[in-house]
């Protein structure tokens, strides 16, 4: 295949999906009522997230790898980067959400990042985002739900060139064209998610690194939007102390003196160890996130996760996504095994204030374990800590999720009046994070398919 840039479903799915750790009975009429008619959608504003909190060395070898090589494994023999403004233009069968998120997006980066990018009507933009119909995409590029490719302008052109050597990044000595094609006919969140991924990649790093705790450039998907961190390596990027055709050795020789500039509070403190993740955990995860493998040989593969994380001892986002991924191929196979394994991601993530977010998301599925027992201040507890979390991380589906079972345990404790005001929001929040009337009835009679009361 050729190296294009991806995000992959089996993984954007799993982490936006099935929080159901039992069998599910037929929620109650009166929340079904409820979701006949849908509040008006919401959506964030645009926000500035708060910068980096690791030191300006640990960062500058997360620029390297990110910079100087694929997520392939394969090299980037010399650094590739737009000159001068770049261009944005839009095509294709644009959902009505993509402008006014696109527009946010470029803001930020010409605010955090210093780069001078514009939206244009021009033909010869610097990078064409294309919205494609789904199916037609997917039939390209099977597993990608959205991707960025070199030196081409259209979907047109893609389809004719995709197995040449045009499209090979590691081939490029400057950056003129690229192209980003998005799915045309999903929920307004994942268009968002593909537009801030993909366009940071077409004109920055190429790769992905799993060990990083606070960015969108890993394979996790657990960052929904850019980050303080990914802003400052953009920034860095682009700095004028680098240009096209510079070697991994020259970006290495001027990066400390540009991390020093831009974050000077990154200046304190010890680099942390460098432990790079390794070829065979990377293998293992693929293969625990992959819909082609077995539902047992996935379960074996995300233990093999976490034997090697724990041979390695990596604590953090590793440990806790390969612990969070097996937690979510026992659900139908072992619940118990299942919920501990949840709780063990929760244990790793909660140790820094980093992974708030990957917390987050492990608590949809605690919650699902306390709703189905009946627990509702348990519930409570979980979703009070976790909602916060995720209305900062921008991250609709797993708020209106979490809002979800706010609703529910509020109910179960009598207080009626409360939960249908919960429930009404958590709904409008998930008309961004869910897409269609049917996604958002279907979450929503998920969750209250756990309550026992119902």
């Amino acid at each position: 295949m050729n190296p294009i840039t991806r995000r992959f479903i089996a993984i954007s799915v799993a982490l936006m999906t099935g929080c159901t750790p039992v069998p599910q009975s037929e929620p109650a009429a009166r929340a079904l009522a409820m979701a006949d008619t849908l509040p008006p959608m919401r959506s964030f504003a645009s926000a500035r997230p708060p910068g980096p909190s690791r030191a300006n060395a640990t960062i500058a070898q997360d620029f390297l790898d990110l910079s100087f090589r694929m997520e392939s494994g394969r090299p980037i023999t010399v650094m590739t980067r737009f000159d001068g403004p770049i261009s944005v233009r839009v095509t294709g069968a644009v959902p009505s959400s993509l402008v006014p998120d696109l527009r946010s997006l470029l803001g930020r980066l010409r605010s955090e990042a210093g780069i001078d990018i514009f939206l244009t009507g021009a033909p010869d933009a610097s990078i064409t985002i294309e919205a494609v119909p789904r199916d037609e995409l997917q039939r390209a590029v099977p597993r990608a739900a959205c991707f960025v490719v070199p030196r081409i302008s259209s979907w047109e052109e893609f389809k004719a060139v995709r197995r040449t050597t045009q499209v090979d990044w590691t081939t490029l000595e400057r950056r003129d064209r690229a192209a980003v094609f998005v799915p045309a006919d999903v929920a307004p969140q994942e268009v968002r998610d593909c537009l801030h991924e993909e366009i940071a990649q077409a004109l920055g790093p190429l790769n992905d690194l799993y060990r990083l705790p606070d960015s969108v450039f890993n394979d996790d998907n657990i960052h929904a939007v850019l980050t303080g961190f990914d802003m400052l390596v953009l920034r860095a990027y682009y700095a004028d102390e680098f240009h096209n055709g510079m070697t991994r050795g020259e970006v290495a020789a001027r990066l400390p003196a540009i991390l020093a500039r831009l974050n000077p509070a990154g200046q304190t403190g010890p680099a942390a160890p460098y432990n790079n993740t390794t070829r065979t955990w990377i293998d293992a995860m693929e293969t625990a996130l992959s819909s082609s493998a077995s539902p047992n040989r996935r379960r074996q593969a995300a233990q093999e996760a976490i034997n090697l994380a724990q041979t390695f001892r990596w604590e953090g986002v590793r440990n806790g996504f390969a612990h969070y991924a097996y937690g979510r191929l026992q659900v139908d196979n072992d619940p118990e095994l299942a919920l501990a394994s949840f709780q063990q991601a929760q244990n790793a993530y909660g140790r820094s204030q980093q992974t708030q977010i990957h917390a987050a998301h492990v608590a949809v599925q605690i919650a699902a374990f306390a709703l189905a027992a009946g627990d509702a201040q348990s519930v409570l507890q979980i979703v009070d800590d976790a909602i916060p979390v995720a209305s900062a991380h921008q991250n609709a589906a797993l708020l209106a999720t979490l809002m979800m079972f706010h609703a529910e345990a509020l109910e179960m404790t009598g207080r009626y009046s409360e939960a249908e005001a919960v429930r009404l929001d958590s709904l409008a929040w998930a008309r961004y994070g869910f897409g269609s009337d049917s996604n958002v009835r279907a979450r929503q009679r998920e969750i209250a398919g756990l309550n026992p009361t119902k």
